[in-house]
């Protein structure tokens, strides 16, 4: 199977500004994703999507493939995954070269175990999924069977539909959410549905003291000690 390991990385972050670039433990953000994806012997071809020159001059200093600049309308808050994954499967396709499927890799989640990626693409081949996620466990306080939403009568209802709540944790079904470590999904999906999910979705469970998503200062404080805890180098 052929798969693309495709890295996103915009220049306009707000919460943490340059934060792909940004040294954390002395390297920059982004070179932790790099590293993680050159470890798998499964992605076919890695590569960069970015809009922003200064990001592409780290990348290429670390060796890592950037065949295009990213249009600006993909380089705005509003812009989605999506669009910037099809965008780089249409500047292929238009080149001749075609792929199964796409390894997206987000910088933001920057710590994997070495064989974490090729782990869950043997998963999403052997299991013949539209696609896969990388999850973790919902803790069971915020259960979806233990919350709630506001109604039109400005009351709450179960989340799930329910009309009983269950009352013993130890009853409780184990619920999952996404790490943002990998998304992987069939290009066909990709195309014909404009989506990252398709009617079959396959996961693999992250490891939780590898859980790390920075979105803001306090959250690259976490990495910052996370870093450290973890040893990576």
């Amino acid at each position: 199977m052929r798969i693309l390991g495709l890295i996103t990385a915009r220049g306009g972050s707000k919460g943490v500004p340059k934060k792909n670039i940004k040294l954390l433990n002395g390297k920059p953000l982004l070179a932790y994703t790099v590293e993680a994806a050159n470890r798998s012997k499964l992605i076919t071809d890695l590569i960069l999507s970015t809009d922003d020159d200064a990001i592409i001059q780290v990348a290429e200093n670390i060796g890592l493939q950037v065949p295009f600049k990213r249009p600006e309308e993909l380089a705005v808050d509003s812009a989605s995954s999506i669009d910037v994954v099809s965008h780089a499967l249409q500047f292929f396709e238009s080149k001749g070269i075609f792929y199964d499927a796409i390894c997206l890799l987000q910088p933001t989640s920057p710590f994997r175990k070495d064989s974490f990626i090729d782990e869950a693409i043997e998963k999403f081949i052997n299991q013949k999924t539209d696609c896969l996620l990388s999850v973790l466990q919902v803790p069971h306080e915020y259960n979806p069977h233990w919350t709630f939403l506001e109604n039109e009568n400005g009351t709450l209802d179960i989340a799930t539909g329910e009309k009983e709540i269950i009352k013993r944790r130890q009853d409780l079904p184990v619920s999952f959410f996404r790490d943002g470590s990998i998304y992987i999904t069939k290009t066909t999906v990709i195309k014909e549905r404009h989506s990252f999910y398709g009617e079959s979705i396959s996961y693999i469970e992250s490891d939780p003291q590898y859980f790390c998503n920075i979105d803001t200062l306090k959250d690259w404080e976490i990495a910052e000690a996370k870093v450290l805890q973890l040893r990576i180098k």
